[in-house]
């Protein structure tokens, strides 16, 4: 059975950091695309961030560009996702998700089939 768990939410004043940790279990997806959304109350869950297959090519939606990381530890089959300079906006739930197969739409949560419990992000102006 595949299992994410993430770790890492919090509170934190802007400007601050956080650094968000998904432990998959159960198959390993060093090959596969593991991403991170996020969803504000009332919203739509948006992808926020996704690292692909063994090379490890990250993307990033606009909105976080040069202030999240990405990051994989295959050997602890762990998704990383670093955030720095946050901003209030950047406050809702974060999900980590895994899919079972290369796909090139790593923006689309229906492309994932794989989710953790989400965890809490806020950030207070």
């Amino acid at each position: 059975q595949v299992q994410l768990v993430e770790s890492g939410g919090g509170l934190v004043q802007a400007g601050g950091s956080l650094r968000l940790s998904c432990a998959a279990s159960g198959r390993t997806f060093s090959s596969y695309p593991m991403g991170w959304f996020r969803q504000a109350p009332g919203k739509d869950r948006d992808f926020v961030a996704a690292i692909i297959g063994r090379s490890g090519g990250t993307y990033y939606t606009d909105s976080v560009k040069g202030r999240f990381t990405i990051s994989r530890d295959n050997a602890k089959n762990t998704v990383y996702l670093q955030m720095d300079s946050l901003k209030p906006e950047d406050t809702a739930v974060y999900y980590c998700a895994a899919a079972p197969y290369y796909t090139a739409n790593y923006q689309l949560p229906r492309e994932y089939n794989y989710w953790g419990q989400g965890t809490q992000v806020t950030v207070s102006s």
